[in-house]
This record gives structure tokens, sequence and C-alpha cells, in this order.
């Protein structure tokens, strides 16, 4: 990773099969004591990322509630500047700092529609968001620490892109299966073994049924 990034972590919750999801969207796969140490990290990173899609699938808040301390920065990977104004992410935009992540291919419609909200509109890449501008721009506004709780396909991009220092998955006791459910990571894939980033374990944490794993890209 070029020097300017932010130290970017990847999490999930992940079912045995590396399911993050079922084929209608169900993503219920965090216990009660691994949503308070997802919280806790949180509480530590200054900003939480995710695409358009967990946003519209989940409807998250994206803060800091099982634990003290402080609300991450959200930002929104959304490259045609369509999020709902109704989502809870932007009802409590007020209190809580969130970042829109745009690409040129908003039109004029949306972009003067975000930016009459109280959000910050951030501009990076021509049809789509590219990362490796955006993460640039963020890190010039002092944001250091990012928490990466997307889909499948968002996870790909930060991974294809070599974008990622940490790791931390939560192996759950499930198995789901399906074609059409979703993975950790989507998109097209490594053709082989031999392109997959280098990880080392740096730790497990058993929390009863779970497992937490913990990865650092070298």
């Amino acid at each position: 990773m070029e020097k300017f990034n932010p130290y970017v972590i990847l999490s999930a919750a992940i079912s045995i099969d590396g399911k993050i999801s079922t084929k209608i969207g169900d993503s219920k796969l965090s216990s009660k004591s691994d949503s308070v140490r997802l919280h806790r990290l949180r509480s530590k990173v200054d900003a939480i990322l995710i695409g358009k899609n967990t946003l519209l699938q989940d409807d998250p808040l994206l803060t800091v509630r099982y634990t003290k301390g402080k609300n991450p920065i959200r930002i929104i990977l959304d490259s045609t500047g369509s999020i709902p104004t109704n989502s809870r992410i932007i009802k409590t935009s007020n209190d809580v700092q969130t970042i829109i992540a745009v690409s040129k291919k908003i039109n004029k419609k949306n972009l003067l529609r975000l930016q009459k909200l109280p959000v910050e509109v951030i501009m990076a890449g021509e049809n789509s968001i590219n990362l490796k501008l955006l993460l640039k721009k963020l890190s010039s506004k002092k944001i250091k620490t990012i928490l990466v709780e997307g889909g499948g396909t968002v996870n790909w991009e930060f991974i294809k892109n070599d974008l990622f220092n940490e790791l931390i998955i939560t192996l759950s006791p499930f198995l789901i299966g399906g074609t059409d459910s979703v993975s950790f990571v989507e998109g097209k894939g490594f053709a082989k073994i031999s392109n997959s980033p280098n990880l080392k374990l740096k730790s497990i944490k058993r929390l009863k049924n779970y497992l937490v794993l913990n990865y650092v890209k070298v």
C-alpha cells in the first residue's frame, strides 16, 4: 500500500462456508458478545465504510452502541449519489459525521440533493469510485484508520487493489450454502492461489461457539 493511505481493516461475520448473508439478505451471523467486540473496535477507528448495497439491504446506523466510545466517521460508497434520504444514516447525519463518496457519474439532481443534506460529498473516480483516490483524499482529512464492513463486492475491490492491511473475521457456527447467497469476497476472484494476498495469522479468540480470526497482510 502507498504511504499516504489510511490503515484499512476488513471486518465481517461469516458462516463456516464463507457466506455473509443468505439469498434473501439475512445476515444475522454475530452473537451478542461478538457485537460488543465489534462495537469496541468501531470506537477505536477513525472511520467506518460500507457500500450502498449494504446500506439498502441492512439500513445500518454504523454507530457505537454496545460499549462506550466515540462514533467513527461514516463513509458510504455511492457512485451515483442515489442514497435514500429516509435511511438511518442520513437521518442521523446531523449528529454523526457522514461522508458520501461519489463518482463523476453522479447526475446534477443527485449532487444538488446531497449538497443540501448535512453530509460531506467527496468525488473520487470517473464512472465508479476510485478507491485509491478516495483513500488519498480521506488521508488528507486526517483519517488514519478505516474499518470496512462492506459486502462481498466492496471487500473484493479492496482486496483486488491491495488496499487493506488487516482482516478480522468472526467464524459463525452456521452453514448457508446456495449460489445466490453472498460470500465474504465476491467479484471475479483470483485465477491462481498464488495471486492471493499473503496473510499471517495474528490471533485467534474464542467467543463460546464462535471464533474471531485476526490476520495481517505481510
